[in-house]
């Protein structure tokens, strides 16, 4: 089983996933559009895949894109075909039976596909991902990723009849020396709220989130900025860094994500890949490559400057037995037992109390990467207890947080072999893949630790 990339949307009260899947096999190859539904984003019933190549237009791939219900109730799925000229074009499918709520067959009408393909200007073999759409001004408009040279671009296509598809005469976006773009994804943020919007909100109290994938980086990153539709252009706030070092959803395995509007619970909710890059052989050996984690909420901070993201609440029905624990001393390298549950599947809440910041190292304006901090500060295991030959960096994010109470939380979610980490109510993330080798099933257990100089105290654990 090999899966990534998300296709999310809400269609009559029922979540439907739509996303990249092999059938076949563990390894990248045989790609088909996977269909799964849900009444509440937790339970998933996987259906016969929606979309799988059958046309000129994209009989040598089915590649990612997005879906939009459109404001008449019917919904379309926006994809990338691979048409047999090995070129990447922009394609569409509707629902063969829309009084069929659970949607099972879709259909590629012969009128209208492909709907957009690459002219002059644009790189073919790098023109990929069609974003959900959005209206504004009397048009409807969805972004396509691309590059031109070493350039990251975004472009722009508008249309009035949601057929006929014309490129604007530059790009909403592009930023030299990033390569080539994928998965973009343009979205509004409330500054006076914390509810989800649509994504055709526009209004003074409205920011825009341009999220997009970096294919030289295996990363994401994003900037908060303003959505200029007149101009048809976007432009990131001023301090935002649009590139590499810019904020990321996640600092960790985690790519090619892709966000909805929930209308049922009124909040945008994203979805990302956690990726592997291991060999094809381990790949093959584990049977699997590539999972989603747990969906999550976003919204724009208080600050205005980054965003929030946070597991989806719906996952309190997964919750059982419960524990807590308060005021423990957590000497340096004397780790704490959280007794009472394992650390197989857990979520684990807890607030650290840090008695002074006098010795606490400043930070340094040199430190761009903070996965080169970890591996430059982080402390030297002397045993190996998890899998040698598989792929296992390590992750960290920098987070802009208030010490003024001296108080940290953290929040991480355990499954087996994911564990996604929450820092400061959703400023931080961070998701990586584990493959242990001692430390499983219910020989794994969770344990509080303080790596630092000096003690600190764990004010309370929840899990």
């Amino acid at each position: 089983m090999c899966l990534y990339d998300t296709a999310p949307m809400c269609f009559k009260g029922s979540y439907h996933l739509f996303y990249q899947y092999n059938p076949k096999g563990s390894v990248w190859g045989n790609i088909v559009w996977a269909h799964s539904i849900s009444m509440d984003l937790v339970n998933w019933e996987a259906l016969e895949p929606a979309i799988f190549p059958s046309e000129p237009f994209d009989i040598k791939g089915t590649w990612s894109g997005s879906a939009t219900v459109y404001p008449d109730g019917n919904p379309v799925i926006y994809y990338t075909g691979v048409d047999a000229k090995g070129q990447q074009v922009q394609n569409y499918a509707i629902p063969a039976d829309i009084t069929d709520k659970n949607l099972r067959k879709w259909v590629k009408p012969k009128e209208g596909n492909p709907m957009v393909v690459a002219d002059k200007e644009i790189n073919g073999s790098a023109f990929r991902d069609p974003t959900t759409a959005w209206q504004a001004n009397g048009y409807w408009n969805i972004l396509v990723g691309s590059r031109k040279g070493s350039t990251g671009v975004a472009y722009l296509f508008k249309s009035k009849d949601k057929k006929t598809w014309t490129k604007t005469a530059r790009p909403l976006h592009e930023v030299p020396n990033t390569g080539r773009w994928e998965c973009p994804d343009i979205f509004p943020v409330s500054t006076s709220h914390e509810k989800g919007l649509d994504f055709s909100e526009l209004g003074k109290d409205v920011k825009h989130v341009l999220n997009v994938s970096l294919d030289v980086t295996r990363f994401e990153y994003y900037t908060i900025g303003t959505y200029f539709p007149d101009q048809d252009k976007y432009v990131p706030d001023k301090g935002q860094v649009d590139g590499w070092d810019g904020l990321k959803l996640d600092y960790g395995n985690f790519y090619a994500s892709k966000s909805f509007y929930d209308p049922v619970k009124l909040r945008r909710v994203v979805w990302g890949w956690a990726n592997e890059s291991d060999s094809k052989e381990e790949d093959v050996k584990k049977g699997w490559a590539g999972i989603l984690p747990i969906p999550r909420t976003v919204r724009l901070d208080t600050s205005g400057k980054q965003l929030l993201v946070w597991p989806i609440d719906d996952i309190e029905t997964l919750k059982g037995n419960k524990v807590q624990m308060s005021n423990q001393q957590l000497e340096t390298g004397k780790p704490v037992k959280i007794s009472g549950i394992t650390g197989n599947q857990a979520d684990v809440e807890v607030t650290f109390s840090i008695p002074n910041l006098q010795k606490a190292e400043p930070f340094d304006l040199s430190w761009k990467d903070p996965r080169d901090l970890c591996y430059k500060k982080k402390s030297r295991n002397r045993h190996s207890t998890v899998m040698t030959n598989v792929y296992k960096p390590m992750f960290g994010g920098f987070v802009d947080v208030d010490l003024s109470d001296r108080k940290l939380s953290l929040r991480s979610l355990i499954d087996k072999s994911v564990v996604e980490s929450f820092a400061a109510g959703g400023k931080t993330c961070s998701t990586s893949r584990v493959y242990p080798t001692l430390a499983v099933f219910q020989d794994a257990q969770v344990f509080a630790f303080n790596n630092g100089t000096e003690p600190v105290t764990l004010e309370h654990a929840s899990a």
